[in-house]
């Protein structure tokens, strides 16, 4: 497992956080899920086509109107689990997310998820992506 990497198996994450949207981190897009531990399922959300602090502000938007209580991030890496430069962005972007709407964020290793979303038939590429990633998440919650 790629240093820094979340192991799903051993995920610990509180009771209390119920609800979670998931981000697949882009240079260009930022794919987005909406999804809850009850169900263990999420839901595309419209991909972010924005960057900067233009991004944030359309997230602030999302994050109103959905009302999660925590993030999660897709931490990418090669296929041999070595970090690479988008890995340091996302993770960047990730401690970003926890200084500026006070959230728990939590990372995990999103690799293969938008090659999975476009074997799936997804029509949005990212936000299939940030499904899959939070699926996965749910999937590994105590």
């Amino acid at each position: 497992m790629p240093e820094g990497a979340v192991g799903l198996a051993t995920l610990a994450v509180p009771g209390e956080l119920q609800t979670f949207m998931a981000l697949d981190f882009g240079i260009r897009r930022t794919g987005l899920a909406f999804g809850s531990r009850l169900l263990g399922c999420a839901t595309a959300l419209p991909t972010m086509q924005v960057q900067g602090e233009a991004r944030l502000q359309l997230l602030k938007s999302r994050l109103a109107e959905w009302q999660p209580q925590a993030l999660v991030v897709g931490i990418p890496f090669h296929p041999d689990g070595v970090a690479h430069e988008n890995t340091l962005r996302a993770r960047k972007f990730a401690r970003s997310l926890r200084g500026r709407f006070g959230l728990p964020v939590f990372e995990v290793d999103e690799r293969y998820s938008t090659t999975a979303a476009l074997a799936d038939g997804a029509r949005d590429a990212d936000a299939g992506a940030a499904c899959i990633i939070l699926e996965q998440f749910l999937r590994g919650l105590e």
